[in-house]
């Protein structure tokens, strides 16, 4: 059984899911991958486990009986503790703007049923290096932005931000490389990874959710975009 991180710490993965048939296949295929699993059958069950143990990442099915995936998303985001816990939502929808939705409402992922155990897993463990798991290398800075790779802390003239997984490595990203304009096809392979199928128009949510977490009122808008290229951080010429 592999370890997903080194030293063998297990990370400890959520599943909510009422169907019981994928839930035993999820918990099979993550516990042989080396990840310890919760389960949770409903909306209410899935908030209690959370607030007694706070795990590494949700996989959270949208359609639940008691409290909508959807509400669970939100009122997850809505506390302090678990604001920054890693979600992907599950769904047999495949509109784009049920994905949207499912982003905005603070879900970091979405994938629809059916959908491949390797993709998933890979979902899973691009979101969780991204998560903070692991150490990185130093500070960054921009302006008056500075980011502590190794505490996984971003502040803005002193001021603690915070930045759910997507939002952080996103930044970190555009902060290694400043100045400069990625398209968003650039973005979704250095964030999301090329392995994993994610539409063009996620790095436009992405990029408002981190735009609002970073910009307070009076500061500068650091991220610029670029008509028909991409985005930079930067700041408008002028």
């Amino acid at each position: 059984m592999p370890d997903i991180i080194p030293g063998g710490a297990r990370p400890t993965i959520l599943v909510v899911e009422d169907e019981v048939p994928l839930l035993t296949l999820l918990r099979y295929n993550l516990e042989k991958q080396g990840f310890r699993v919760e389960e949770a059958a409903d909306g209410q069950e899935a908030l209690l486990r959370i607030a007694e143990a706070r795990p590494d990442l949700v996989l959270l099915d949208w359609m639940l009986p008691q409290l909508s995936g959807l509400e669970v998303c939100r009122q997850i985001r809505r506390r302090p503790a678990t604001r920054d816990l890693p979600i992907i939502m599950v769904t047999a929808r495949t509109e784009q703007q049920d994905t949207v939705r499912a982003l905005d409402t603070g879900a970091d992922d979405y994938i629809s049923k059916p959908f491949a155990m390797d993709g998933l897993l890979a979902r899973i463990r691009a979101l969780l290096r991204r998560s903070g798991s692991l150490s990185t290398r130093g500070t960054l800075a921009f302006r008056d932005l500075s980011m502590d790779q190794d505490a996984h802390r971003v502040t803005r003239n002193g001021r603690p931000l915070h930045l759910g997984p997507t939002e952080y490595r996103l930044l970190e990203f555009l902060m290694q490389h400043p100045g400069r304009v990625f398209s968003r096809e650039q973005l979704l392979d250095a964030v999301w990874g090329r392995d994993i199928h994610v539409e063009p128009r996620t790095v436009d949510v992405h990029i408002r959710r981190l735009r609002k977490a970073i910009n307070g009122p009076g500061d500068e808008d650091v991220i610029r975009t670029v008509r028909s290229a991409g985005y930079a951080l930067d700041v408008e010429a002028g």
